[in-house]
């Protein structure tokens, strides 16, 4: 009956369910590009696992404007040689990686040319188990590697296929930047992830990377692994004390460097992005409310149009409470598929901005619950007034009515 009454008057009814769709839209929009951000930061993040935290200059998320990033852009960068020395002083560290990224220009091979977007960055030995790399074919970087210097590199799955389609990438020569590099391991596939490919990469040694491009000046990244996850906080407080002594901070004095985890960035994009929907949903709330009203308008309309209706349903037995949970129930179909186009229309939304940001595609299940509840809860408030007018109509008057 209520599908009926929808599609007896759809000029009237399409025009209705724009502001239910408009409200819907804007929530669910949000919602799924915020959904897909947090997806990717989670995958990226992911590599880390539970028991590695990061020492940088920079936070992992600024917030504050341009007096914050002033702030960190005058902070000294943190050197290799000071990596160097937390990693010996660390006891409580398993594994400790410097790193430093850099860019490729050119990449070859004696078979075939890079493709035009390659990672490069310089490592050390502990990045491997820090990062999660697995050698499918020959070894990681070594000790010794970084210590001499050497021209070694090590090449992610995809690209040492695109280098060598029909041979082994061990032992082999590349050029990268139009230096040639011997290659001594191959990683083992990771696939893609947030829109690229993690295997499109090259690994060097970081003290080549940093003489070879002339990038002592610049600042590294320090990953420290510990055994468990228990120890972490253990950890990063000797890290934290072993890193003020290395840069020479004074005592009550801030660090003048960021340390973060996997927990504590998600916490951060979390607190951002919450605050996002809010504001969203408060937005969004103004023009559901505007909806509700159109609503309840079309509804008391409509009790109007059907009195004779209503009188005769009476006449023959028809109780209060079946009147009212007959136009209860149209005002929150009405509302329930102005929402579902709304959610309909917001996931595509959401989903094609995100692509314009190599996101990955998302369905916000939570967000889809919550737009069609909020839909009923429309219906059901806007849709009792006129629910209650129509049971309580006098049914001879009803009748009556021409």
């Amino acid at each position: 009956m209520a599908m009926d009454a929808i599609r007896s008057h759809k000029l009237r009814s399409a025009l209705t369910l724009v502001g239910i769709l408009v409200g819907v839209f804007s929530i669910i929009v949000v919602m799924t590009a915020m959904k897909a951000m947090q997806k990717r930061i989670t995958n990226e993040l992911d590599v880390l696992g539970g028991q590695t935290f990061v020492i940088e200059k920079w936070p992992a998320v600024m917030m504050g404007g341009p007096e914050a990033e002033e702030k960190y852009r005058r902070r000294n960068q943190i050197t290799y040689q000071q990596g160097v020395a937390l990693s010996e002083r660390a006891t409580l560290a398993q594994h400790v990686c410097i790193r430093r990224g850099l860019w490729v220009d050119e990449m070859s091979s004696r078979f075939a040319k890079g493709p035009p977007s390659v990672g490069l960055s310089g490592e050390t030995a502990g990045s491997f188990p820090v990062q999660n790399w697995v050698v499918q074919e020959g070894r990681p970087l070594l000790d010794s590697d970084i210590d001499g210097y050497h021209d070694v590199c090590v090449l992610g799955n995809t690209l040492a296929k695109v280098l060598f389609p029909s041979c082994s990438a061990v032992n082999e020569r590349v050029k990268i930047n139009g230096i040639n590099y011997v290659v001594v391991g191959v990683l083992e596939p990771k696939g893609a992830m947030a829109g690229g490919n993690q295997d499109n990469f090259v690994v060097i040694p970081i003290t080549t990377a940093l003489n070879r491009y002339g990038a002592w000046r610049w600042g590294v990244t320090i990953m420290v692994q510990v055994k468990d996850s228990s120890h972490l906080d253990d950890a990063m407080d000797q890290a934290r004390g072993i890193m003020r002594v290395l840069r020479k901070v004074p005592p009550g004095s801030e660090d003048d460097f960021e340390m973060y985890t996997n927990d504590s960035v998600l916490d951060q994009i979390n607190s951002i992005t919450l605050a996002v929907r809010i504001g969203v949903t408060i937005v969004s709330s103004i023009a559901l409310l505007a909806a509700g009203i159109g609503i309840m308008n079309i509804m008391l309309v409509s009790v109007t149009e059907r009195t004779r209706e209503i009188g005769i349903r009476r006449a023959i037995g028809a109780k209060k409470r079946s009147i009212m949970t007959q136009f209860i129930l149209e005002a929150i179909i009405l509302c329930e598929v102005g929402g579902g186009l709304g959610v309909v229309l917001g996931i595509i939304g959401g989903n094609l901005a995100g692509q314009l940001l190599r996101l990955p595609v998302v369905i916000p299940v939570d967000a889809i619950v919550i737009g069609l509840g909020i839909c009923s809860i429309v219906g059901m408030v806007f849709g009792t007034y006129p629910a209650y007018k129509a049971a309580n109509l006098d049914p001879i008057d009803s009748l009556r009515y021409e």
